[in-house]
């Protein structure tokens, strides 16, 4: 074989895209993006007009197959490969994004009795609705013990399968009866692909409390305690369960034709946007922390044993590489909180200075920004504005701001807000090591490094860390691809382990290294942050659930008043 090509897709929270790898090389051929029609549904329901409740975040099921067609077609134009080159295909998704579906995978919103139901579409991972179940699901775990939650930090979020199932069971049961499964993005995807039922044992484990050394899920004696036949969802998701890296099958004759590639190409078990990562890093060995920075922020690092770290959303044995555990941890809210304030908080003529200077509102402000010392700012913020993962796990904390004044000018708030996303950064680290987990190198991936030298050099200062940046501006779509070439498998022209895989993996030569004297004012800050980070955070409700509590009883008093089959997304 002259060419020896793969073909990984990363589908994102908003946007999905593919890139085309060269195995002989590690030269990224092509690539190829495409946003969801539909986008994020989380403020009006498209099917009814009506508006969301609070922290629901939806996705249709349509928009994942539209777009893997669109980006896997125009990555082998882009890269001017012919499909019978590639030798494998890969997917990572998001999660905890799940599907209710038929048995034959069809999604129950695809179902005219269900296109105006919000319970039948997908369920994006910040998703946060959920989040009364999970602490539910919290509470009686304590009563007995603990039961699972030591794998999990302590407690799990919304942000898992077992919470969002028991929203759709107590929220919409006919919905969760019609729903002969539910299942995870990454696993619907692969099991169109190749045309049968298949699951990853990997997002089980992490996402759906799917623990090997105990078993298994939860028991159906404590799943019914939690309501009275809830333990119907065992038969609902998978059991047979493949690992990081195994051959999900060959591609359909249907797909192979839609995608222009060669029926019966290796088709890699789906796996975790961030997880896929590690490897695209050239990461394999426990010690070294990859952090993908988007959205959000995932923490990875391996590990030889298994420890119990605060707020971690995970410890899996072979979860990510085999003979390893793997641990997750992050901030789900990073990227979208600068979005967020840029496009709602900035002025006319901020954006009128950007124009003028011919850079992007967000450029202009992160040089403004750029040029304030540590601590210039005057402010505190606290990097909860779509809740805490990590160390926390509470998707009902909400962001702070402390310190502001009439001199208070946006680009000392967004400056705040980087420095915030730093120290929630340090916690994490501080949690892994205070824990006995290694941390002995940081590299980043993802958009944000590229978007933001800014936090780049601030992370590095905050943390007295050097941070090195993947080479790859694709970096899931890169490691998607490398799982690919497990799939396929030595004798299919791929790799046989994952640190040969991991070779393909390259770093840029910039490295992001501290500032000693801006350390020393970080160090002050950080005591502050820790501060208000414990207050704030380990008694919530005394502020911030009671706000927020508030606020969605006076969402729903109004939407009830305006709209008169709310009921129909208030269940």
């Amino acid at each position: 074989m002259s060419q020896r090509v793969t073909v990984g897709v990363d589908f994102g929270t908003e946007s999905c895209r593919a890139l085309v790898v060269d195995l002989d090389t590690g030269e990224e051929l092509g690539a190829a993006s495409q946003e969801y029609a539909n986008g994020v549904i989380d403020s009006v329901f498209p099917a009814t007009g009506h508006r969301l409740p609070q922290s629901w975040a939806l996705q249709d099921p349509t928009d994942y197959l539209e777009g893997l067609v669109a980006v896997v077609t125009g990555a082998l134009r882009s890269a001017g490969v012919q499909g019978r080159a590639v030798i494998g295909l890969g997917v990572d998704t998001t999660a905890c994004t799940i599907i209710p579906t038929a048995a034959d995978l069809t999604p129950l919103r695809e179902d005219r009795r269900w296109e105006r139901e919000p319970h039948a579409y997908a369920k994006l991972w910040k998703h946060h609705a959920a989040q009364p179940h999970a602490d539910r699901i919290n509470d009686l775990a304590r009563q007995g013990g603990g039961l699972f939650l030591d794998a999990y930090g302590g407690k799990i979020s919304s942000e898992w399968l077992l919470p969002k199932a028991l929203e759709i069971f107590e929220g919409a049961p006919e919905v969760f009866r019609a729903a002969e499964r539910i299942i995870e993005l990454e696993d619907w995807l692969v099991s169109q692909l190749v045309g049968a039922e298949v699951r990853g044992a990997h997002v089980a484990g992490y996402k759906a409390t799917f623990r090997t050394e105990a078993g298994g899920y939860p028991s159906a004696e404590f799943l019914d305690e939690l309501a009275p036949g809830f333990s119907s969802v065992l038969s609902k998701v998978g059991h047979d369960l493949l690992d990081p890296g195994a051959k999900a099958g060959g591609l359909t004759a249907e797909w192979a034709n839609r995608l222009g590639l060669t029926e019966g190409t290796a088709v890699a078990t789906g796996n975790m946007d961030a997880h896929v990562a590690m490897i695209a890093c050239g990461t394999a060995s426990p010690g070294e922390m990859v952090l993908v920075m988007g959205t959000s922020v995932c923490n990875l690092v391996l590990s030889e044993d298994k420890h119990a770290v605060e707020g971690m959303s995970g410890a899996v044995r072979d979860g990510i590489v085999p003979g390893y555990w793997a641990y997750e941890a992050g901030q789900p809210g990073v990227g979208d909180t600068f979005g967020w304030f840029v496009k709602n908080f900035l002025p006319a003529s901020y954006a009128t200075a950007a124009h003028e200077a011919g850079v992007s509102a967000f450029d202009h402000l992160a040089d403004l920004a750029a040029a304030l010392a540590p601590g210039e700012s005057g402010l505190m913020a606290l990097d909860w504005f779509n809740g805490n993962r990590s160390v926390l796990v509470d998707a009902d904390l909400t962001g702070l701001l402390v310190g502001m004044t009439l001199a208070t000018r946006p680009e000392h708030v967004y400056r705040a807000l980087v420095e915030a996303a730093a120290f929630g950064q340090r916690q994490i680290m501080d949690a892994f090591e205070g824990s006995g987990v290694a941390v002995d190198s940081v590299v980043a991936c993802g958009g944000l490094p590229g978007k933001s030298p800014l936090l780049m050099q601030v992370l590095a200062d905050v943390t007295g860390r050097e941070i090195h940046v993947s080479a790859s501006t694709n970096t899931p779509a890169l490691g998607a691809a490398l799982h690919a070439a497990l799939a396929a498998g030595a004798d299919g022209g791929g790799y046989a382990t994952f640190t040969e895989a991991a070779r393909l993996g390259r770093l840029q030569d910039r490295v992001y290294r501290p500032d000693e004297s801006a350390r020393t004012t970080y160090d002050q800050l950080y005591s502050i942050y820790s501060g208000l980070h414990d207050h704030f955070g380990r008694r919530p409700e005394e502020v911030m659930h009671a706000l927020r509590r508030i606020a969605a009883q006076a969402s729903a008093a109004r939407v009830l008043t305006n709209n008169p089959i709310s009921e129909e997304i208030h269940p």
